[in-house]
C-alpha cells in the first residue's frame, strides 16, 4: 500500500493557486471556478465505470438487497446525504440506501478526530450492518488510503458483497481490491490536501448518478418524473399534483382528489385515473409489471375476474 501521502493527487500542491493568497477577492473566485470546471469531465471520463457500478447495485435491489455507502469526513457525510434523500424522491424505504460515516451519528455535524484511521471499527460497520451476498457497497475515499473505508471495503467483500471503490487518487488503485473502481482525477486542490472542494464535488456527482441511474432502472421514474415519491408535505404535494396532471390531463381540483384516494402516492394514482380501477387493484396492476408505471398503463383494459 502506498505509504507516502505526498505522492497522492489530492495531496499535491496547486501551481495554479500558489499565490491564491495575493489574489483580490474576485481573483479568489476566479481561480476556484475554474478548478471546478475540471470536476464534471473527470466525473465522465469515467462512464463506463460508473455504469458497471450501476448494474451492480441494480442486481443487488432486485435480489432484496441493500445499498450501503461507507466513508469518512466528507465523503462519509456525501455517502449520508445521498442515502438520506432517497426515500422523500423515490420512495425507498430508508433501509434499501444507508450511509454510514466514520465516527457514527455525531461526525456528521462535528470532525471526530481519529475516526478515520480506525481500521477496526470499520470492518465492525459491515458486520454490524450485516453486509452480505445480496448487498452493494459503495466505499468512499477522495484520498484512497483512509484505513476505516478500506478495512471496511476488504471485510464487505469477505462478507461476499458486490463492492464498488471511489478515489480521486489514481495512485491507489493498483492496490485496491473491488468489483469496480471508479476514480475522477480532478487534480490537485486549491488550497492543498482540502478535498471537501473538487473531490467533494466530483464524489457527490458519482453518487447522485448512482442512485439516479439505479432507481430509473427500478422503474421508478416515468419520463424524467419521480412517480415514486410520497406527497409527505406542501412541496411534495404539490409535485405530486402537478406530476398526476401532466401524466393524465385532469385539472388541479381531480388531480388533488385522486392524490387523496390514492393516500399521496403518485403511481396508483396515474394507474387508477387511466385504467379505471380503485386503489388495491392498482397496486395490484404495478406489482404485476415490477412496479413499472409505463408497463402499466400500456398494458390495455382491465379484464374483470371471474
Amino acid at each position: 500500500m502506498l505509504k507516502d501521502r505526498s505522492r497522492l493527487t489530492t495531496e499535491r500542491p496547486n501551481a495554479r493557486s500558489r499565490n491564491i493568497d495575493r489574489s483580490s477577492t474576485l481573483q479568489i473566485v476566479d481561480i476556484i471556478n475554474a478548478e471546478d470546471r475540471k470536476v464534471a469531465p473527470a466525473v465522465g471520463r469515467q462512464r463506463r465505470r460508473i455504469a458497471a457500478a450501476v448494474e451492480l447495485i441494480v442486481k443487488a435491489f432486485r435480489g432484496g438487497g441493500r445499498l450501503i455507502y461507507v466513508g469518512a469526513g466528507t465523503s462519509g457525510r456525501l455517502g449520508v446525504l445521498d442515502a438520506a434523500e432517497c426515500p422523500p424522491t423515490f420512495g425507498t424505504r430508508p433501509s434499501m440506501v444507508r450511509g454510514i460515516i466514520a465516527g457514527g451519528r455525531r461526525a456528521l455535524v462535528r470532525a471526530v478526530e481519529g475516526a478515520e484511521d480506525d481500521a477496526a471499527a470499520g470492518r465492525a460497520a459491515m458486520d454490524d450492518n450485516a453486509v452480505g451476498p445480496r448487498d452493494a457497497v459503495v466505499a468512499i475515499a477522495t484520498s484512497g488510503i483512509t484505513p476505516y473505508v478500506r478495512a471496511a471495503l476488504a471485510r464487505a467483500r469477505r462478507r461476499r458483497a458486490r463492492t464498488i471503490f471511489i478515489t480521486c487518487s489514481p495512485q491507489v488503485t493498483r492496490y485496491t481490491r473491488a468489483d469496480v473502481i471508479i476514480n475522477p482525477v480532478v487534480g490537485p486542490e486549491v488550497v492543498t490536501g482540502s478535498t471537501r472542494m473538487k473531490a467533494g464535488t466530483a464524489t457527490k456527482l458519482v453518487l447522485n448518478t448512482l442512485t439516479t441511474a439505479a432507481m430509473i432502472r427500478m422503474g421508478k421514474v416515468h419520463g424524467n418524473l419521480m412517480v415514486d415519491l410520497k406527497a409527505t408535505n406542501a412541496k411534495l404535494r404539490d409535485r405530486a399534483r402537478r406530476i398526476i396532471q401532466a401524466l393524465t390531463g385532469l385539472s388541479r381540483a381531480e388531480a388533488l382528489r385522486l392524490l387523496r384516494r390514492a393516500r399521496g402516492e403518485v403511481k396508483p394514482a396515474v394507474v387508477m385515473h387511466v385504467r379505471k380501477v380503485g386503489l388495491k387493484q392498482a397496486g395490484r396492476l404495478l406489482r404485476d409489471c415490477g412496479g413499472s408505471l409505463r408497463r402499466t398503463m400500456e398494458r390495455g383494459p382491465v379484464l374483470p375476474r371471474p
